[in-house]
């Protein structure tokens, strides 16, 4: 049985950055009339240099006090790294809902004609959870992988108002060309620079990411009983956890997705 949606019902997005802002766009767009928390832990980004003890105490302390501080109804962490590694013990914390990400490959296995490419950051394409998903779910597909941290800082860059360099995205880009006709965009990172990924792969390259299956399952779990027709949209707050650099330029930026400022808020340990 699904849980009782209204203007009432809270959901907080949890990721070590912005990233988590494309999953929260999937999830607004079936569900707009709810509240939206987003708690971005930018001062220990990126995760995937943390240990994995310290990033789950990290993750487990923000969501848990803020799961408490706002009375949530449900939790998403769009982040692959951290849910890779801390979505058991966050589950078994939390008596509410826990979605979390992890790289579209099953789905792109079935779509691909002759091999999938996985962009990701550096510790999800070495990270063991994702190489499981492979020999699980593409058997018959070859898997090219690159792990970026660049195409991460690009998107940061690009909500900052700010052009991207095209040839380093080409340069960035380059180990897939002509290899794959899929290609997984397995941090929610980038579909912020979807459009610029797509330019440099070239259009006979299907891209896929997780957001719309993640708006799905939270559109599932919480069902769509008592949701406002009358168009108006929850409140849309965010927060970090240090001083975001080009506060300023986010902000323009958050304004636009219907955000307050962005507020900080200190880790309590």
């Amino acid at each position: 049985m699904g849980y009782r949606v209204s203007q009432q019902t809270k959901i907080l997005i949890f990721d070590s950055g912005v990233g988590g802002l494309s999953v929260f766009k999937e999830i607004e767009a079936k569900l707009p009339a709810l509240n939206y928390f987003y708690i971005f832990d930018n001062a220990a980004y990126p995760y995937g240099e943390l240990e994995h003890e310290t990033l789950t105490a990290r993750v487990e302390t923000l969501v848990c006090q803020y799961v408490e501080k706002l009375e949530i109804d449900l939790v998403v962490i769009a982040c692959n790294t951290a849910s890779t590694i801390v979505l058991p013990s966050l589950r078994a914390r939390l008596s509410i809902p826990v979605v979390g990400v992890v790289p579209a490959i099953k789905p792109a296995s079935n779509l691909a004609n002759k091999a999938v490419g996985l962009i990701a950051t550096p510790a999800t394409v070495t990270r063991e959870y994702t190489h499981d998903l492979i020999r699980d779910f593409s058997k018959t597909k070859p898997v090219e992988l690159l792990g970026s941290t660049l195409l991460v800082d690009m998107a940061e860059e690009k909500l900052r108002g700010r052009e991207l360099s095209q040839l380093e995205l080409q340069q960035a880009l380059e180990p897939m060309a002509g290899k794959i006709d899929v290609a997984v965009l397995g941090c929610t990172h980038f579909p912020l620079i979807k459009q610029e990924i797509q330019h440099v792969l070239g259009e006979h390259v299907l891209l896929v990411d997780s957001g719309e299956a993640i708006a799905r399952r939270v559109q599932e779990l919480l069902g769509n009983e008592g949701l406002s027709d009358d168009g108006k949209k929850g409140k849309r707050e965010i927060f970090s956890t240090a001083p975001p650099y080009a506060e300023g330029a986010l902000n323009t930026a958050l304004q636009e997705w219907g955000f307050s400022p962005v507020q900080l808020e200190i880790l309590d340990r």
